[in-house]
This record gives C-alpha cells, sequence and structure tokens, in this order.
C-alpha cells in the first residue's frame, strides 16, 4: 500500500524481475568496467549519466535565491542509525549505543551529496571531483576550502580516517555498507584514493561518497565507541546550539560556511535555527501542535489526517493542510512472507493470499481513502516496469529463460482489483482454487486446511 508519503509496496512480478537482473550483475561486470569514467567528473551515477552538466549552478527543485533567516520548529519525521524520534541522550549518531538526536546530519557532510531528483546520482561537495580508472577504484580530488566548523582545514587524512573507522566500528547500518571498502590510502593532502574488494555492489560508488567525513585531529583522544553528549565536529551547514537533552535541539546555521555557494547546496539550508521537539507519545504531540508549540508537523496517520485537523487554527487559517503528491521512489508498508517456510514457499498460496486481500475494501474503510496500491518497487522512477519487455531487456533476460520464472518475460504483474465489498466472491473463488491446487482441504467450519507440518514468521 502506499499512501501520501510512504514508499510503494513490493510486488511478487518486481520480485521476480529484481531476482533477474541480480543474476545478471555478473555479465555486467566487464561492460560496467569498460563503461567506467576515467577521466575527473563532477559528479557519479550508478548507471553512468548524469543529469546535470559540471557547469550546473544549483539543483532544479531548489529557489536559488530562497531568502535566509528566521526559525523552523518541527518534530522529528524521518532519522536514521541510533537516532530516536522521542528523546536523546547522545550527539553520537555514528554507534549503535545511545539514543541520539534526531537531525545530526545537518552537522555532516560527505565527499557527495545526492540529487533528490535522480535516483542514483551524487554531486561533489567535499570532493570538487572523482575519477574512475576501474570498476574497484574512485579516486577523490578535495576542495581546499573545505573546512570543519571549528575551521580546521579538512584534508585527505580526514577522509581516509572517516571511512576506515566507520567501516570497523561504525553502527551497523553504515559497517555492513563499506564492509567492500578494502583500502583508503592517501595519495597527496587534497587527494584520496578508495578501492574496492572487487566484490561490492554497482552502488558501494555512491554510499562510500555520501559518508559523514569526521577529524581525525578531534578524534584523537576521544573513543569513538563511546556515546556522549560533547556535540561532534563536523563540516555541515549547521552546528549544534542550545539544548535539552530527552526534550528539544536546536541547530545554528553557519553563516560562513564554506560550502554554501556550491551548486549542491545553492538555495537550501535557509533557516538560522532549526529546532527538534522530542514528544514521547504521538498523541501527545499532536496536542503540542494544535497549542502552537510548533510550527510544522509531517502527519502520518490517515485517520488523524482525515477526521482530527478541524481545530480552531485550521478553521481560521492560522494552520495550512498541505496535500503533496508524492512522486519519489518511495518505500513501502505491508505483509512480507518468507517464502522459504513451507507453505508459502509455493507461489500459489501466495497468490491465493493476494487475493483474499481486499484493498479496496481496507482503503476505503480503515484508511479513508489516503492510500493507493502499487505494483513495483521502484515506482516513480524509469526502472519501474511498463509494458512488455524491450528489446534491451529481452536481451538480458533470455539467457535465464528456463532459470527464471516464465512471467518475467511478460506484461508486468499487477494487483488484482475487487469490487470493494469486502467479501468479492469472484478473487476469493480463484483464491480458493489455487490453494485447493496446492493441497490445501476444507475441514470444519469450512477452513481450508493442509496437511502437513509447517510454521512461518512474519
Amino acid at each position: 500500500m502506499n499512501g501520501p508519503s510512504r514508499r510503494p509496496a513490493p510486488s511478487r512480478r518486481e520480485i521476480l524481475e529484481c531476482a533477474a537482473a541480480l543474476a545478471a550483475l555478473p555479465l555486467l561486470g566487464p561492460a560496467a568496467a569498460a563503461e567506467a569514467p576515467t577521466t575527473a567528473r563532477h559528479g557519479l551515477s550508478t548507471f553512468g549519466d548524469l543529469k546535470y552538466p559540471p557547469d550546473f549552478t544549483h539543483f532544479d527543485w531548489v529557489n536559488p535565491a530562497a531568502p535566509k533567516g528566521g526559525r523552523l520548529i518541527s518534530v522529528p519525521s524521518t532519522w536514521s542509525t541510533n537516532q530516536n524520534p522521542q528523546t536523546f541522550n547522545s550527539f553520537h549518531d555514528l554507534i549503535l549505543k545511545s539514543d541520539a538526536a534526531v537531525g545530526l546530519g545537518l552537522t555532516h557532510a560527505g565527499l557527495m551529496v545526492r540529487a533528490p531528483d535522480e535516483p542514483d546520482a551524487v554531486y561533489g561537495l567535499v570532493a570538487r571531483s572523482v575519477e574512475r580508472p576501474d570498476r574497484d577504484t574512485l579516486v577523490f580530488d578535495l576542495r581546499p576550502e573545505a573546512r570543519f566548523s571549528d575551521g580546521s582545514a579538512l584534508t585527505a587524512e580526514d577522509v581516509a580516517f572517516s571511512l576506515t573507522i566507520l567501516r570497523e566500528k561504525g553502527h551497523p547500518q553504515i559497517s555492513e555498507t563499506l564492509r567492500e571498502v578494502a583500502s583508503v590510502a592517501v595519495e597527496t593532502p587534497g587527494r584520496v584514493v578508495v578501492r574496492f574488494s572487487g566484490k561490492q555492489g554497482r552502488g558501494l560508488a555512491a554510499l562510500v561518497a555520501t559518508q559523514p567525513i569526521l577529524s581525525k585531529a578531534w578524534w584523537s583522544g576521544r573513543d569513538f565507541e563511546q556515546s556522549s553528549l560533547e556535540p561532534i565536529l563536523g563540516a555541515g551547514p549547521y552546528r549544534v546550539g542550545a539544548f535539552e537533552a530527552g526534550r528539544f535541539v536546536e541547530y545554528e546555521r553557519l553563516p560562513d560556511w564554506w560550502g554554501r555557494d556550491l551548486p549542491v547546496s545553492r538555495g537550501q539550508w535557509n533557516f538560522d535555527r532549526v529546532r527538534f521537539e522530542m514528544y514521547r507519545e504521538r498523541t501527545t504531540a499532536f496536542e503540542a501542535f494544535k497549542a502552537g508549540q510548533y510550527l510544522m508537523r509531517e502527519e502520518f496517520t490517515s485517520l488523524v489526517w482525515a477526521t482530527q485537523y478541524d481545530f480552531p487554527a485550521v478553521t481560521d487559517g492560522r494552520v495550512k493542510r498541505i496535500e503533496l503528491e508524492d512522486r519519489s521512489p518511495s518505500g513501502a508498508q505491508g505483509w512480507f512472507l518468507n517464502a522459504r517456510r513451507p507453505p508459502l514457499k509455493d507461489p500459489r498460496v501466495r497468490e491465493a493470499l493476494g487475493l483474499a486481500f481486499d484493498f479496496e475494501w481496507s482503503n476505503k474503510n480503515l484508511f479513508f481513502g489516503s492510500y493507493r496500491r502499487t505494483s513495483s518497487f521502484f515506482v516513480n522512477s524509469d526502472l519501474e516496469a511498463t509494458g512488455a519487455p524491450s528489446a534491451e531487456e529481452m536481451a538480458l533476460l533470455e539467457p535465464w529463460r528456463g532459470r527464471i520464472p516464465d512471467e518475467v518475460f511478460g506484461e508486468p504483474w499487477t494487483a488484482p482489483v475487487s469490487n470493494g465489498s469486502g467479501q468479492d466472491r469472484a478473487l476469493l473463488k480463484r483464491a480458493a482454487d489455487l490453494l485447493a491446487a496446492a493441497g490445501w482441504k476444507r475441514g470444519g467450519f469450512g477452513n481450508l486446511n493442509r496437511s502437513v507440518e509447517w510454521s512461518f514468521r512474519l
């Protein structure tokens, strides 16, 4: 299911197509190496093409003349690693230990930053250019003006230190990402070479390029694996300001930030202060918003959005309700079935469950019509399957015919559409026929049973 701020639900068809694509990756390795850029570039793309040219001045989705100033107060809507949206006791968000404050990414800077309007591209921030002489090597040239927030220079030594310690001691979300980084070598103070193991996936280059860069000198004498309320020295556009552990944290914009006029930064980082309020319970947080204790809220609950935004500040216009269409590749919520366990390993059983689930009824009666069902992992992107496979796709798929499901060679799978009654007899009949074919029989009280021992975990 997919709502206004959710990512798309995966489909069985797309799972099959992903499996086929992954199986084909070894065949693509030599081609990828042949196509890898050997000269310095301003960005990296998993698939080779970049939307923005070397002389671009800003991302298309920003207003480069956006005014700066003011303060934004909100509650957390996104977080990662050990960050906790309800409380915090640490400003170290790069390890597993402790509960870190949300928003610490504002204080970090990486070699490159992602372009939100491209599915796979990164462009230079600390790195002014990157070379890829072969599939297993990246060479970054750093901007001499890059600085940490205390004014100290950011050099290749800091990059090498950061990638090494994050690979060895970082949060599992980070260390697992970097495990195929074989070495990081300093060539000059402004040039660093990253080498991979040869077993890495296509996306590792962009993941390496976007890791936060830490100050080697600042960490000297400090234990990286210990949490602390001492803010980490960063190179990003903000630094930690006022805070009260467990209640709120403010980030102060650095007006003389070294990267403020770069193409990847222009028009962004406009608020002088960004503040996150912490609440232990969702209803309490909503009541605080109604009382005006913070300024912006992203709503994730369809019931609340449909029925509870009728308080005075809404009716008199002080609170503006805005619904934005999400056209970005998004995540999913739903049930994920363990296909390795009986009886779910039988595709007929999984298809029957999909037929029995009445999405249209659920969306209308439980979610106030705010969700849409998707049939692709890659909705809203060029990777979403449409129509029958093209000639180029068939050239990749044909060597695997007979070894991957035949459905991969046809039209994309789409989810069944019910009549919305909650008991669509036509779909239920198809589900029952599939279960019968898979060995299920009707027992007492009309229940379907299968006379084998099985178990599964959600």
